[in-house]
């Protein structure tokens, strides 16, 4: 039988229960049985299986629109199923889709393949992206859930995933609350229908079957600024596991502080591809020549640093850019010169080099000095003003940055968001970072966190629709999330 089978028998299994209750916003735990009992998660699997996907999504290993094309061994899982055949070529948006809603086998093997290449490879990086989320007692075997000799996992481990998943990819977070959705070659229903139709605030998560498991499910409800993430493993039917998580469920809205401060909890490094034993880089589209190594060393960021950084972000970085804006005239061409001085401002200097780290780089400490690091001055250059387009001149002796700027005129009441993130001071260093890549678009700029119940959102304002649509388009050949808004009222 199948891990969320279409047909399941509503007779007991001899399956060991265990949950646990907390706290989404702080991370406390509220309530626990057997919630370090090591046991089959069916199902539940596919909670990581997504969240690799969206990993590898947001680092340019796959996109949303990638065609997949079907393996035997995918399409030859059992049910439950979305109905692939093998050849088939299918949109890697609805393999999300369909593993999600449906909690399709074929499909999460799908995906699996279609980012490792193998599920036993992909199963391998689930266990090391288990690893870096704090899941000390998981061990998966496979991509969908099916009951394997190993494959085994614990409440707590689950319902640290499920918050993962919460705060992590919000974006896509709405995938687990809808009732059916469009998974390319049929509409689909979601197995946790019935619980997201009768309980009060419930919009996920996923639920798991199989003979061994039971009845298995993670849940998340919200009610006013409360969220609460409750797991059960070894449920005897739907009907009595969907009713032991509403009793949980009540049991940890009732136990739960009205006010608390939120801890995202911390998202962890990059699990990607695996080459020379180490993770491998997202895919990047390079759109021009530039500078690839600095000869400032760039030392790692600390926990001691961050006033510094925060200060620089807040107040040195606008005075930086108008040093560098106001040296070169108009006829003059963009160079990249030594100089012996010594920056004034150091906070502003550590800014800037973390800004040209790229997220995912693990950059090197720096090694001892034997004699003073030379200070990089960047002189931008002014465009020659055309009806619509400008270029930058190249530069003599790193080779040639072509960077196109459309017409600023009209209203510049246009932005972009760049993402949404767990911290304002994670918010406003992605900003920093952004706008350093990108200063012949974002010159003029304003740089905006905005606070909401999701978590801080980094927006550039103050553009035209132009000067928008150009810069998403720029980040988004980067391989960077970026989306365009118009006047709010």
């Amino acid at each position: 039988m199948g891990a969320c089978a279409a047909i399941v028998p509503t007779y007991a299994v001899a399956a060991p229960y265990a949950a646990m209750v907390i706290d989404a916003r702080s991370g406390e735990v509220l309530h626990s049985r057997n919630a370090d009992t090591r046991l089959h998660p069916a199902s539940l699997t596919k909670m990581m299986t997504l969240y690799v996907a969206f990993e590898a999504v947001e680092n340019g290993e796959i996109s949303l629109d990638t065609v997949v094309k079907i393996s035997t061994k995918s399409a030859s899982e059992p049910p439950s199923e979305l109905g692939l055949r093998a050849g088939q070529k299918i949109k890697f948006r609805y393999l999300i889709r369909a593993a999600a809603v449906k909690s399709a086998n074929d499909a999460a093997t799908a995906i699996g393949e279609a980012i490792e290449g193998s599920e036993a490879a992909f199963a391998r990086r689930m266990n090391r992206t288990a690893k870096a989320l704090g899941m000390t007692r998981t061990t998966f075997k496979n991509a969908h859930g099916l009951t394997e000799n190993g494959h085994l996992s614990t409440a707590r481990d689950m319902t640290t995933l499920g918050r993962h998943l919460f705060y992590d990819y919000p974006d896509y977070y709405n995938l687990f609350s809808r009732i059916s959705t469009d998974a390319g070659i049929k509409s689909v229903n979601n197995t946790n229908r019935r619980f997201l139709g009768a309980y009060k605030g419930a919009d996920g998560i996923k639920t798991g079957y199989t003979r061994a498991a039971g009845f298995n499910l993670v849940a998340s409800a919200e009610r006013g600024k409360e969220r609460i993430i409750t797991t059960v493993f070894g449920g005897r039917s739907t009907e009595t596991r969907n009713a032991k998580v509403a009793e949980l469920m009540d049991l940890g809205f009732k136990r739960a502080p009205t006010r608390v401060a939120t801890r995202a909890p911390q998202r962890p490094a990059y699990q990607g591809k695996i080459a020379d034993n180490r993770p491998a880089a997202g895919k990047t589209i390079r759109v021009s020549k530039v500078i690839k190594k600095s000869p400032i060393p760039r030392p790692r960021p600390t926990k001691q640093a961050a006033p510094e950084l925060l200060l620089a972000l807040q107040d040195g970085i606008a005075e930086a850019m108008k040093e560098v804006q106001a040296e070169p005239k108009a006829e003059e061409v963009a160079k990249v010169a030594p100089s012996a001085e010594k920056p004034k401002d150091d906070a502003i200097t550590k800014a800037l080099e973390l800004a040209r780290a790229a997220p995912d780089e693990d950059p090197k400490p720096a090694a001892p000095e034997t004699a003073p690091a030379p200070v990089m001055k960047v002189a931008a250059a002014r465009p020659v003003p055309r009806p619509e387009l400008t270029t930058f001149q190249p530069l003599p002796d790193e080779g040639q940055e072509v960077v196109a700027r459309v017409s600023t005129s009209g209203g510049r009441n246009f932005g972009i968001n760049i993402g949404l993130y767990g911290s304002r001071f994670e918010a406003e260093r992605m900003l920093l970072q952004t706008a350093l890549k990108e200063l012949g678009t974002l010159d003029d700029a304003l740089r905006k966190v905005s606070q909401s119940s999701r978590g801080f959102e980094a927006n550039f304002v103050g553009l035209s629709e132009n000067e928008a649509d150009l810069t998403c388009a720029r980040l988004q050949a980067r391989g960077s999330s970026c989306s365009t808004f118009g006047p709010r009222g």
